[in-house]
Parts: structure tokens; C-alpha cells; sequence
């Protein structure tokens, strides 16, 4: 006869339980260390259910194995967003420090929902958002949290927003629309059609200028046409496909005067506003009602992290503040508590990797990494238009280089992506603008040298 085994005995600290830490940690340390890191490659389902099928099984096949399974099989068909060849959507490239660090934050079994429970984790959390938003040019008092991506930071921003209108209505009696509405370009980032259809909501679209930038001119007619019905206007600090920030400061002057919230969308290129030279581009940034930028993007953390941040965080407290009987000794308090202030109630501390990393190097660190891969796009850029065959779709804005290789079907430019992967040269998967298959480097990580981008477009000859 079987015995079950003892209820504490995953949690006690017992030799075994001393082995599993040590192996784990023991290849975390080893992969944070990669001199030469893999690019690696998916695998097929028939494949991985060959080689890793049976992981789980009623005792355990023990951390050893489970180890040298997730080493040999399982990372090994995932690929690396920190290799410096990775360059398609937008890549990720955390400093040792912020990866060492997303250890120690699992390891401390810390809740930061709430001041109460995670007051120390918050704070520091709270150091970057402030420090963020003084970038930004928020004024004091302007502050946030920290969330799992763009797609949930513009989702909790746009639900402040529309919170924030339904109030407004009610005040001085006015119904509220039969359907809401959020402007933004037609090159806005998929997440905000995302977050309209959670929301129920409409989306109304404006035409940017040929270089892909919204201008005012395009959302002052949408406001004048739609009037109280719109309550949000989305503008966006670097696209994703091309980089491209819109005329921030002539949007912000049409929604100004007219009761309807201003979100910026920097999940991407936000973050080059640490780059002095590159804020002109941003003007109109400092009169948001919310903005986001991506951590995990061009400020070098780990997945997943997305700061989301409120000119006045009390709106935000009114659309998100959840009540619960057991919660009551939670939001009867002045406590700041950041699960609040999005859709989100469980959190971890997914901030604080990036605070250890900025205490541990310096801000001077991160706005010459960004720097670098500004500089790195225009001098790429620029390689292109000197070569044959190939050709720029627009000059980059901020770090993603857009072109295309003269006389290539779709077929062409997959299976040049395929082989380049087979090859374990690099990742570039192709995109596409106007019906046109083209190709972009997203440039993230200090690691991707102008060397590294040439040796790619060689094999496009």
C-alpha cells in the first residue's frame, strides 16, 4: 500500500528542496551569463511531444531532469528576444542586472497590490514612475503602475477615460452617447481596437500624413464631427511598424478645451525622450491625461512590464478601485495601492527589476543605450540607400528601419526569413505597409552591432 506523501513536503526545507533551488539557480545564473547567447528556433508539436512529453507524472521526475529537459528541449524551440540578431516585432534586451533581479523578486514571495502588504516593493516601483514621469514632463503629483503590457496599460487608461466622461455627463446632466468613441491614427497600434471592442466601444480612425504621423488638423474635424461622444484621443509615441511619432503637441492642442482625455500610446519609443536631442519630437507629451511605455521594450527589463502612468492618479483610483467586504481594510485606507489604478487586482512586483537596474547603473547608462540604437538606425539607414536592390520605405524616426529588396514576392521574402533563421543568423520576419511585403530591423539591444545588421542585408544580394 501507497502512502500519500506528507502536505508540506514540496515546501519544507529539506535537502531535496536544497538541490532543486541550487539546480535552478545554478542555470539561471549560467544562462544570465551567456557570452554568446542562442537564437534558437520553434519546434514542431510532434517534435516537442517526442522528446518532452511525460514531464509530469504522479512523483516527480525530480529537478535534475526537469532541469535538463526545460536546458535541452524546451528552451532550445523557444527564441531568444535578448540575441542581438533578434530583430523583428520589437525586441527585448534586459541588463544582467534587471534579469538577476526578477529572480530575487520571485523569491521573495512579495504582493504588490497593495501598500500594506508590499510598502517597500511599491515605493521603489513608485521611484521609477516618478522619475518617468518627470522625463515626460508630467507635473507632481502625476504617478501610476506598473502592468503586464502596452495592451492592459492602454486598456486601464482608456477605462479612467471613459469613467471620467460618464461622471462628467452625469454632473451636468447630460446622457451619455448612444456609442462612445475613441479617436486615434489609422496607424495606431492594434491594442487600442483591442481594448475598444472589451470596452464596447467605437473607433474612429484619422488619416496620417504620408510620413504616417497624426496631426491635429485630421483630429480637431473628427472631434467637431463626433463631439461629446468622443472621450478619448489616442496619440502614439513611436509605432511599431515604423517608429514614427505623431505631432503629439498639435494633437494635444485640438483635444484642449474640449473635455476629452489625451493618451499617448509609447509602449515602443517613449522611452527615447531620455535622449535630449530626440524630445522636440515628443512636444505635447507633458499635456497627457495618460501615457504608457514598455519597459520591456527600450528600457531594457525583463517581460512583462508596462508603466502606465496618470496626470492625477485619483481618476484612476474612481474607475478601478474594486470593492470587496474582505478588501474593505484595503480601500477605506489613504494608502497608495497600485491595484487601483488598472485592470488588475493580483500583482507582482514587475517593476522593481527595472528599479535595481537603474539604481545599479545610472540613468546616463540607459539614455546612451537609446542613443546608440538611434544612432545605429540612421547609420543602417543610410547603408541601405547605398546599396543595390535594396531601398528605405521611409527614413527611421527612431530605432526601426523600414526597406524592402527590389523585386521580391511574399514567397521571396518568407523564405529568405526561414533560411536566415535556419541558419541561426538572425530573425527578421517580413511585414508589410500600403499591400507592400517589406522587411524592418527593430533596433533594441546595445548588443546588435552595425556589423551584425550588414552581414543580414549581404545575404539579401
Amino acid at each position: 500500500m501507497t502512502h500519500a506523501p506528507e502536505p508540506d513536503h514540496m515546501h519544507a526545507i529539506s535537502d531535496d528542496t536544497r538541490d532543486t533551488v541550487d539546480e535552478v539557480l545554478h542555470y539561471a545564473r549560467r544562462r544570465a551569463l551567456f557570452q554568446d547567447i542562442p537564437l534558437d528556433k520553434a519546434m514542431s508539436p510532434r517534435d516537442l511531444a517526442r522528446l518532452a512529453s511525460g514531464s509530469i507524472t504522479a512523483d516527480g521526475i525530480g529537478a535534475r531532469r526537469a532541469i535538463g529537459l526545460f536546458e535541452n528541449v524546451l528552451a532550445p524551440a523557444c527564441i531568444s528576444t535578448d540575441h542581438p540578431g533578434y530583430l523583428s516585432f520589437i525586441p527585448s534586451a534586459p541588463t544582467k542586472a534587471a534579469l538577476a533581479f526578477d529572480v530575487v523578486v520571485s523569491a521573495s514571495a512579495i504582493y504588490a497590490g497593495s501598500w500594506m502588504e508590499g510598502a517597500g516593493a511599491v515605493y521603489a516601483e513608485n521611484e521609477v514612475l516618478h522619475w518617468l514621469a518627470r522625463e515626460f514632463g508630467l507635473p507632481e503629483g502625476a504617478g501610476g503602475v506598473f502592468v503586464q503590457g502596452g495592451t492592459i496599460g492602454n486598456l486601464s487608461a482608456l477605462v479612467a477615460a471613459r469613467d471620467v466622461a460618464r461622471r462628467r455627463n452625469r454632473q451636468v446632466g447630460r446622457e451619455d452617447p448612444a456609442r462612445w468613441i475613441i479617436v486615434c491614427s489609422a496607424e495606431a497600434h492594434s491594442s487600442i481596437a483591442s481594448a475598444a471592442a472589451v470596452m464596447d466601444v467605437d473607433v474612429v480612425t484619422a488619416a496620417p500624413d504620408a510620413e504616417g504621423r497624426l496631426h491635429g488638423e485630421a483630429v480637431s474635424a473628427l472631434l467637431d464631427e463626433h463631439g461629446p461622444a468622443v472621450f478619448a484621443v489616442v496619440a502614439t509615441g513611436g509605432t511599431t511598424n515604423f517608429g514614427i511619432v505623431d505631432d503629439i503637441a498639435s494633437v494635444a492642442a485640438a483635444t484642449r478645451g474640449r473635455d476629452v482625455w489625451l493618451h499617448i500610446d509609447g509602449a515602443y519609443g517613449l522611452a527615447a525622450m531620455l535622449v535630449e536631442s530626440m524630445r522636440p519630437a515628443f512636444e505635447g507629451v507633458g499635456e497627457a491625461d495618460s501615457v504608457i511605455v514598455d519597459p520591456h521594450k527600450w528600457l531594457f527589463a525583463p517581460f512583462d512590464a508596462c508603466a502606465l502612468i496618470y496626470r492625477d492618479p485619483s481618476v484612476a483610483l474612481a474607475a478601478h478601485t474594486q470593492k470587496a467586504e474582505y478588501l474593505d481594510t484595503l480601500t477605506e485606507s489613504a494608502d497608495w495601492n497600485p491595484s487601483d489604478l488598472a485592470i488588475q487586482l493580483t500583482r507582482r512586483a514587475r517593476g522593481l527589476p527595472l528599479w535595481f537596474s537603474l539604481a545599479t547603473h545610472g540613468t546616463e547608462h540607459y539614455r546612451a543605450a537609446i542613443d546608440g540604437g538611434i544612432r545605429l538606425a540612421r547609420r543602417i539607414a543610410d547603408e541601405i540607400t547605398a546599396r543595390e536592390g535594396v531601398s528605405l520605405v521611409r527614413e527611421p524616426q527612431l530605432s526601426v528601419v523600414v526597406f524592402r529588396r527590389e523585386g521580391w514576392s511574399p514567397a521571396d521574402y518568407q523564405a529568405w526569413s526561414d533560411r536566415l533563421l535556419e541558419d541561426q543568423r538572425a530573425f527578421v520576419v517580413p511585414s508589410s505597409h500600403a499591400g507592400e511585403t517589406v522587411l524592418r530591423f527593430a533596433i533594441i539591444s546595445p548588443l546588435t552591432t552595425f556589423e551584425t545588421l550588414t552581414d543580414i542585408l549581404d545575404t539579401l544580394a
